[in-house]
């Protein structure tokens, strides 16, 4: 054994124990961090745990983030993404590898809003509502605006400016909200959806609406990154033109709106035509209609004079003799048709007249009559004969009747003895002493009490 120094044997670590100090002095002496790097080589496993590397130009260390769907921010995570994790440094003790426990994200230099936008950016844009195919093309001549702003800021006055000088037709219709400040996003959101529906409530029915404000910070503008704000915006009827804030300044309202202006004052110039150019537009076309007419009419002064010229130079009466000589013809045709009709027609009215002089409908109406009344006779003999048969076959059951019926057993010397209750006694079984009995006979029926009843045995 090799000896150094003063002779002593020195004592040595075990791999794990040497491990495990690193991992306990990281993890005291350092303790949580916020460190700052470029995401690569993400890995989302099954059970939940994402793995990834953080770099920057010089360096990486690896990362771990455990149940990472509940993490904060783990939705921006994305390769070549610059963040901000708040991490603990540890190591892996099975492979003694240096790695940070990510607890929390944020999109680097931006914090936690920038975070929240960009994630909510994301999930709008898969449900399809920044499809440019569902962008609708604003109206070319609106004649009514509403307006979802401050009543009192900068932008509506720059609205309305705007919107008098170059076009002081249209109406304007301003729904006032508060643009800034909590709970100002359910106020835009709000009066976006009653100027989607303004007959409900009592308003009048805009041709576009304008949503926005002035410009300020990201906190400043965070109401119309909220997502009640864009799903308004996504359902109303009526397109929407989105201005908030400055060129620079994007919000998710602007990306969900059917169109997208850099500032309040853009955004009025580009829902109404400028007037002056309307008028430019009217004078030009003026213009060229009035040398298309006065070609036009120059083009038939030419044919005029050619004319006058030519044919018209002739005689009135040399240019109708022809025209007159097809008339006279036309009208000899139609008089020669008009008379072989009338004939036709009277050949067939006399073809049907003899037709009926040969049917004779009074003849068939009297044999249908004499059929009727033969029918009538036959049809009451048939009757009685039936009935005759009927009253025979009603006699002979009367007869039977009598025979086998009741009655006859009386006329035999036979009697029926009925108990209390109307039943036929046939049993002594049925019958007890001191019980009343009723005994039909032929012309009558008697009442009497059992005193004794004797069974026959056998």
């Amino acid at each position: 054994m090799e000896l150094f120094g003063d002779g002593k044997e020195k004592k040595a670590l075990s791999v794990t124990q040497l491990v495990r100090r690193m991992k306990n002095l990281l993890e005291v002496e350092l303790g949580e961090q916020w460190v700052e790097g470029e995401v690569s080589n993400l890995r989302k496993q099954g059970s939940g745990h994402w793995y990834f590397s953080l770099k920057d130009e010089k360096a990486q260390i690896s990362c771990a983030m455990f149940g990472a769907r509940r993490r904060p921010g783990a939705e921006v995570l994305e390769d070549g993404v610059k963040v901000r994790v708040f991490a603990e440094p540890s190591v892996y003790e099975a492979r003694g590898q240096l790695q940070i426990i990510v607890q929390k994200v944020e999109v680097a230099g931006v914090g936690e809003l920038q975070a929240r936008f960009e994630a909510l950016k994301r999930k709008l844009d898969a449900e399809g509502l920044f499809a440019a195919e569902r962008k609708r093309e604003l109206p070319a001549f609106p004649m009514r605006i509403g307006l979802i702003t401050s009543g009192t800021g900068a932008a509506i006055r720059d609205i309305l400016n705007v919107l008098e000088r170059r076009a002081p037709w249209v109406e304007p219709v301003l729904l006032p909200v508060r643009v800034q400040g909590k709970g100002a996003e359910r106020e835009i959101a709000g009066a976006i959806r009653r100027m989607g529906e303004p007959e409900k409530y009592d308003l009048p029915r805009a041709d576009v609406l304008i949503v926005g404000r002035g410009g300020g910070s990201l906190e400043d503008l965070w109401n119309f990154n909220e997502e009640i704000v864009a799903r308004a915006i996504a359902g109303c009827p009526i397109p929407v033109i989105s201005a908030v804030g400055h060129e620079i300044d994007f919000t998710i309202a602007d990306f969900v709106a059917d169109l997208r202006a850099p500032t309040p004052s853009a955004a009025a110039e580009l829902a109404v035509p400028s007037g002056d150019e309307l008028r430019g537009r009217i004078d030009a076309l003026r213009s060229r209609l009035g040398r298309r007419v006065e070609d036009r009419l120059g083009r038939l002064d030419l044919v005029l004079e050619n004319a006058r010229r030519g044919v018209l130079s002739r005689g009135g009466d040399r240019l109708l003799r022809e025209p007159a000589m097809r008339v006279d013809g036309l009208r000899e045709r139609l008089r020669g048709a008009v008379q072989a009709s009338w004939r036709d027609r009277v050949l067939e009215v006399r073809a049907v007249a003899r037709s009926l002089e040969t049917v004779r409908p009074e003849r068939r109406l009297e044999r249908q009559r004499e059929a009727a009344v033969d029918l009538s006779r036959r049809l009451f003999r048939a009757v009685e004969q039936r009935l005759a048969g009927q009253e025979e076959r009603l006699d002979h059951l009367r007869g039977l009747l009598r025979a086998l019926g009741p009655e006859s057993a009386f006329e035999r010397g036979f009697s029926i003895t009925l108990d209390h209750e109307g039943r036929a006694v046939r049993s002594v079984d049925q019958v007890r002493e001191g019980a009343e009995l009723r005994t039909k006979l032929r012309d009558g029926e008697a009442v009497s009490e059992v005193r004794k009843i004797d069974r026959r045995e056998g």
